[in-house]
């Protein structure tokens, strides 16, 4: 979990994203920053996330991505 939170620091340093229900519905994150995230997570994990799961409510919070991560089996 601690990963996810350093990558979402690295591309929106000016937020603090623990205990954020959306994300996206606070403006913390916008469609550019998507891509970069899913990109950035299948880089550092090795995984190819399926555009199939590219959704907002897959990434709208740590504990969403935490989840769609280990659909990949990623342990986090």
């Amino acid at each position: 979990m601690e990963k996810i939170e350093i990558i979402l620091k690295e591309i929106r340093p000016e937020f603090e994203f623990d205990n954020i229900e959306d994300f996206f519905e606070e403006g913390m994150l916008d469609s550019f920053d998507l891509v970069t995230l899913v990109a950035t997570l299948d880089k550092t994990f090795g995984i190819s996330i399926k555009g199939t799961d590219i959704l907002p409510e897959n990434f709208c919070n740590t504990e969403a991505i935490v989840t769609l991560l280990k659909k990949y089996e990623v342990q986090v």
